[in-house]
């Protein structure tokens, strides 16, 4: 028992090192960022007007520490686009909610709109924060996941009904305010919305998948 005790504890400790390592690495130079874009063409740093330079310098210095997917889009109204993204790292890095359901949340938004790099890079995430692989499986085809524990099926039921009907019912309303309180409820809709203007960015930008990676959603039906 000592020696697993003793195990937990050092990988306790490289997790916390290993974060704190990260949190304290220097910010890229936002010169060095390569932007990627389709219908709307990468910006060079030393093309950016001044308010876009601003947005560009809070994106690398914040938790995001670069620039990928919207921001792009985003730097064409960089005044807006500046608190899009203070708005979208609140959501990502700050909610009430555990980031396993965080992270669900995000891959049912992406899955409605079929945003494949938003999938791409959360569907990750979302494994990565300890979300069966079957459910994101579940998901990516637009089936009820058949394993869920009774938080993600509370999150999945919401977040399901809101992006379908526009509405929720008391019942799923009552299921996550009496799990997550008030504040886990706005967060839970912000999230969505947040990754939902992700989503039409993307999509109207026709945003290139990482090298190698291929679609993984097909259209619903």
């Amino acid at each position: 028992m000592k020696l697993y005790a003793s195990i937990a504890i050092c990988i306790v400790v490289s997790l916390l090192l290993g974060t704190l390592l990260a949190a304290q690495a220097p910010a890229p130079n936002p010169r060095d960022i390569q932007l990627v874009g389709d219908r709307f063409k990468p910006l060079k740093y030393d093309e950016m007007t001044p308010a876009q330079k601003t947005m560009m310098d809070h994106l690398v210095n914040g938790e995001r520490r670069g620039a990928g997917g919207p921001f792009n889009v985003l730097l064409r109204s960089p005044e807006m686009g500046d608190l899009v993204q203070q708005f979208g790292a609140s959501m990502r890095f700050h909610s009430s909610l555990p980031r396993k359901l965080n992270e669900m949340a995000i891959i049912i938004t992406a899955r409605q709109w079929t945003a494949q790099y938003e999938w791409n890079a959360h569907r990750a995430a979302a494994a990565q924060a300890g979300l069966n692989e079957a459910i994101i499986k579940s998901i990516a085809a637009g089936k009820h996941p058949e394993s869920m524990d009774p938080d993600e099926t509370i999150v999945y039921n919401f977040g399901i009904e809101l992006l379908n009907t526009h509405q929720v019912s008391d019942a799923n309303f009552k299921a996550v305010k009496d799990k997550f309180g008030e504040r886990g409820v706005v967060d839970l809709i912000s999230v969505m919305g947040y990754y939902q203007l992700v989503s039409m960015l993307l999509n109207v930008d026709r945003y290139p998948l990482p090298a190698g990676a291929k679609p993984e959603l097909q259209p619903l039906k």
